[in-house]
């Protein structure tokens, strides 16, 4: 794994902001710094064309374009959500760089070295982390929720990583990137397209992306019973109330794959595992240990929205960008993940 050097300024990161109300070009003022970091101070828009002047604070480090007291009122929920989970489930784990190949595939390590990336929904920030490490110039994570403190904390020692908390709609970037990622989080989204084709207008012509998503096939048994819980129930009780509640069945969860799934994919061939239910996915976590696989059920509770996208939509959303050599593929047997290259 390529060790990135942590002795350079961070100010390499205000070469790619811009104001996302007009677009003008950021100037910093009344920094302070702690070594490479500017910890707090203010980004203000240089465009005259209008009034008052554009300002967004940086604070603990973290420029902020928006915030949960300025967005929309069906994106509040689900940012307040997954934030509350991003601080409280900050452990790492070993298998999240496998993971993260998984989700992104056919994209390789060696495909991040020297390119400026971005990643829609940071969360809190092992792929940022993990894109920084491989060699990425610069790595931008953006996420709406309080999950950029954990994504900060997580990157701050890499020169060439970065958190913003923004809007995915309403990005601060120009089209500048040679790569733009999002995994887990478009579908989350009240507007999972409109998400997916702002973030890939950020990609510089002949850049690529990735992006992976839930899957409507295979999932019938979650829209049918596990949605109307979460809906109605699940993610309306606090967040704590829920880590408690979810703990029941998450140990029936690691009970099946540790005890289950994990043996019969290993005997033999596995051939007998293939007839279980959900097999592919449930083997793939039963490597993680307990505190993962709490996150994982959490995960699926809490959340106010949720949607399960369909092969054919998914093509829709690449194709309308006007995509070029785009790679679909199933992932575990319930999610897409797509890899295409801009016009």
């Amino acid at each position: 794994m390529l060790e990135v050097p942590t002795n350079e300024v961070k100010d390499s990161l205000l070469q790619y902001l811009r104001c996302p109300i007009c677009g003008g070009a950021i100037a910093l003022d009344g920094a302070q710094r702690e070594g490479a970091e500017i910890m707090e101070g203010e980004l203000i828009c240089r465009a005259q064309d209008h009034l008052p002047t554009n300002r967004f604070p940086i604070t603990r480090g973290i420029p902020r374009f928006a915030s949960l007291d300025t967005v929309a009122s069906n994106k509040v929920a689900t940012a307040a959500s997954f934030g509350w989970q991003w601080t409280h489930f900050t452990q790492a784990d070993e298998r999240y760089a496998e993971q993260f190949l998984g989700w992104i595939a056919p994209v390789r390590p060696e495909f991040f070295k020297d390119k400026v990336i971005l990643e829609g929904g940071c969360g809190k920030g092992r792929h940022t982390q993990l894109a920084a490490r491989w060699g990425a110039r610069d790595v931008i994570g953006i996420d709406l929720s309080e999950a950029v403190e954990s994504a900060f904390a997580a990157t701050r020692e890499l020169a060439n990583a970065h958190v913003v908390q923004a809007d995915i709609y309403n990005l601060p970037f120009p089209r500048i990137f040679d790569y733009a990622f999002s995994v887990g989080v478009l579908h989350h989204l009240p507007d999972p397209r409109a998400g997916f084709e702002s973030l890939v207008a950020k990609v510089k012509p002949g850049g690529h992306f990735s992006v992976w998503v839930y899957g409507a096939e295979n999932n019938e048994w979650i829209t049918r019973w596990i949605n109307p819980l979460r809906e109605g129930l699940t993610s309306r009780i606090s967040p704590r109330a829920l880590l408690h509640l979810s703990k029941l069945p998450t140990v029936m969860l690691y009970l099946a794959t540790k005890l289950i799934y994990r043996p019969l994919n290993h005997l033999g061939n596995g051939a007998l595992a293939q007839h279980l239910f959900y097999n592919d996915y449930l083997n793939a976590i039963s490597g993680f240990g307990w505190r993962e696989q709490h996150t994982i059920v959490f995960d699926h509770l809490v959340a106010p929205t949720a949607f399960y996208i369909s092969r054919e939509e998914f093509a829709d959303w690449l194709r309308e960008t006007g995509a070029r050599n785009v790679q679909i593929s199933w992932h575990n047997k319930n999610s897409w993940r797509g890899f295409g290259r801009t016009g």
